[in-house]
């Protein structure tokens, strides 16, 4: 008997329902059946299913002899089912990877109750993918299992069969079945919650919900939207049936309310003619199953009095007027931006005309992400060294807590940020100012650039439009004439530098400001970091940090984490770092083991607190070596980068470690040992010579010295030889934790 029984019906989805099917079969999990019902459809859903029955064993094909809608063929799915837990799934919908182990994972500490509420997110033609807004109320906080009265908030999750895991003797101790009709999910989900003696919540995405442009049944104008009306009716037999359920009514009873006013006020659902049949329905159930409870907002209220009065015009006008008032809104606010930037650039004007302070200095970061990278380790160098000069830095209210107290912050696009630009002598920022900016005489700008260039920079993109998308190389090079200076890592990246930025600028080969705090930290700094972090005590940590794809929106899943993890044991944990083009993070809410460090502001704490790093073509690797620790690169889609982005050296003939072309080297390099041999030191000490020459620990004193304070080159802090050199100490626990080399 399967631990999983996963049901599938299928409708007018051959376009979709391939990817459904193979989601299923491509789980790192594989104690289970798939059920796939097509329900007689008209396309090529059928053959589909019969092609993925010929494939696996595990896939049981059914075909019904005629069109009986979702319920009916969900429950001709039920019928064949034999697992302990039973798990539904559209046939345009999809399994996120690891998504049934995490379910089983879930279900073994929980007890195997008899529900488990898991989480989904809207997945948009666009790619974009959105995770919903009760997502809180699915929290593993807390004891678990549980019943319903301890977690009421469940019932405003989205009402819908496939975001659960349902135990089959529950079911069938229950009877429960679907129904005929639209609407088939409420009267199944809403008395499933509330019969379940046990239930759990797994706070992960399990599934990605495909919102289509058109086919499905919310974008389906029909008459059959009434059948609303008889699934709440199913539901409220179902509490009257059993009286110790009495207590649910109250907030049944405003969710049919809401449900109803939802489905009158989507456009496109009801045919023409029906809205005050419709309306006339709800208000009769409206009366039919009132029950007093806890009062809801103002707003709802309105809506709920209007249902139950029946005053569909009245209710369509207020949500007019709404819509009209929102547009004004937006109009208004529009206008009244165009005001304050006319207002801003008028004030910038006059302040242009002021002189410029010798003593002020402003800084920022990855288009004002937060304090980082090397413009950081200036700012702080300078508030030790050149304490005359006052230094601000330029960040979003959301990261101004990774300012340090002593530092001003300014905001973005406010007046004293203007200010700032036009009258403060030192301009130092990794990527360019806004392209706004007037740089005058007496102005020094100092551009740091974030890392040493491996994947094609500048003016070589012109040709690699994946990469390139809408960047404006005329206004690229109005800012690149801007710069003064240009700090250099090492001869390589002065050799890019100077061809793909063109520009009068001066190039100072100082080494890299934000790579100094690897010579200076301590152990203790090391274990402080890894216990904010999380990192349990004597634990291996892998940094995970792939760079960008600009060949695929939205980013690939290039490595199954889980599966690494479990391959390398339980000593072992994750550090998971999504490039911050990602958008989300890719660490698995509810796997301890992977942690999520993607909102993390500084990625040299994170180097610091990891004992390898494991990426692909991301600059961090030539920042990595100088620690002196395993590195490790996965370059699975080597083909696909060169050809969007492109390398200026091939990483396999130069590689900073071991390197791995596919999921299942990267695992046998971990496994063995590999990774941390005497074979990946000799190329990190290779790599770190040719790319690290000057990354003593020095470079933004340097920086500050020279450019700062007017310090002659030859009068500045000497270069440490890379054999004099003390990084900051490897995690104790590493050392017994690698596996040696077979």
């Amino acid at each position: 008997m399967p631990r999983f029984s996963v049901i599938v019906p299928a409708y007018e989805v051959q376009a979709y329902l391939h990817e459904c099917l193979e989601s299923v079969l491509s789980q790192s999990f594989e104690d289970w059946e798939l059920i796939a019902v097509d329900d007689c459809s008209p396309d090529g859903c059928g053959a589909v299913i019969d092609e993925f029955a010929a494939r696996d064993r595990r896939v049981v094909a059914v075909h019904l002899p005629v069109n009986t809608g979702l319920g009916p063929a969900r429950n001709a799915g039920l019928e064949r089912a034999t697992g302990d837990y039973v798990l539904f799934l559209d046939g345009d919908d999809t399994f996120v990877p690891g998504a049934l182990q995490a379910v089983a994972d879930r279900l073994k500490e929980t007890g195997s109750p008899d529900l488990l509420v898991y989480d989904y997110a809207r997945v948009y033609w666009s790619g974009e993918a959105v995770r919903h807004e009760f997502r809180t109320h699915l929290t593993e906080d807390g004891p678990a299992p549980f019943p319903l009265t301890e977690r009421p908030g469940l019932l405003k999750v989205l009402m819908v069969v496939w975001n659960k895991a349902y135990k089959r003797e529950f079911l069938e101790r229950e009877g429960f079945t679907f129904p005929p009709g639209f609407y088939e999910d409420t009267p199944w989900t809403y008395p499933a919650l509330m019969a379940a003696g046990s239930i759990a919540t797994l706070d992960r995405v399990c599934v990605h919900y495909r919102q289509r442009r058109t086919g499905s049944i919310l974008r389906t104008t029909s008459p059959r939207h009434f059948d609303l009306f008889e699934q709440y009716e199913r539901v409220f037999a179902f509490i009257d049936a059993r009286p110790e359920l009495a207590r649910w009514r109250p907030v049944l009873f405003r969710r049919m309310a809401d449900h109803f006013t939802s489905v009158f006020s989507a456009p496109g659902r009801l045919p023409r003619g029906t809205r005050a049949d419709f309306f006339r329905r709800a208000r009769r159930h409206y009366r039919r199953f009132r029950t007093r409870g806890a009062t809801p907002k103002f707003t709802t209220r309105l809506r709920h009095a209007l249902v139950r009065l029946g005053c569909h015009r009245a209710y369509r006008a207020i949500m007019t007027a709404r819509v009209l008032r929102k547009r004004a809104g937006r109009y208004a606010s529009v206008a009244a931006r165009a005001a304050r930037g006319a207002l801003l650039q008028a004030h910038y004007r006059v302040q242009l005309c002021l002189p410029v302070r010798e003593d002020r200095a402003v800084f920022a970061a990855y288009w004002h992400r937060g304090y980082a990278c090397a413009p950081a380790a200036v700012e702080e160098r300078v508030r030790e060294l050149a304490p005359q000069v006052r230094t601000a830095w330029v960040c979003g209210p959301e990261h101004a807590h990774t300012v340090p107290a002593g530092t001003l912050r300014l905001r973005p696009g406010t007046a004293a940020y203007w200010t700032a630009l036009a009258r403060s002598k030192y301009l130092v920022n990794n990527v360019n100012f806004d392209h706004r900016l007037v740089k005058r005489r007496g102005q020094l700008l100092i551009q740091t650039q974030h890392g040493t260039p491996l994947k094609h920079m500048g003016l070589d993109l012109q040709y690699r439009p994946a990469a390139a998308r809408d960047t404006d190389f005329a206004r690229l090079l109005r800012g690149i004439d801007q710069w003064d200076v240009l700090l250099s890592a090492n001869r390589h990246s002065s050799l890019v530098w100077e061809r793909v930025y063109p520009a009068a600028y001066r190039v100072l080969e100082f080494g890299s400001p934000r790579n100094d705090v690897f010579q200076r930290a301590t152990a203790a700094d090391v274990a402080l970091l890894r216990e904010s972090l999380g990192v349990p005590e004597g634990h291996t940590a892998i940094l995970y940090a792939p760079t960008h794809r600009d060949y695929a929106h939205p980013q690939p899943v290039l490595l199954d984490l889980e599966r690494l993890l479990r391959e390398l044991g339980p000593r072992f944990v994750v550090l998971a770092r999504p490039h911050p083009t990602h958008g989300t993070p890719f660490a698995p809410a509810g796997d301890s083991r992977i942690i999520d460090v993607s909102r993390h502001p500084s990625v040299e704490a994170l180097c610091l607190a990891s004992d390898a790093l494991l990426t692909d073509y991301s600059s961090l690797m030539f920042d990595y070596v100088n620690l002196d620790r395993p590195v490790v690169v996965h370059i699975e889609d080597r083909e696909a980068y060169e050809a969007a982005r492109g390398t200026y050296f091939d990483l396999r003939a130069f590689p900073p470690g071991a390197v791995a072309r596919s999921e299942d080297e990267l695992v046998d390099i971990f496994v063995t040992g590999h990774w941390r041999g005497s074979r990946s030191a000799e190329l990190r000490a290779a790599f770190r010579a040719r790319f690290c020459p000057y990354d003593d620990g020095y470079a933004a004193e340097r920086v500050v010295r020279h450019l700062f304070l007017g310090e002659d080159e030859a009068a500045l802090p000497p270069v440490v030889p890379p054999e004099d050199r003390r990084p900051a100490p490897c995690p104790g626990g590493s050392a017994v934790l690698f596996p040696a080399p077979r």
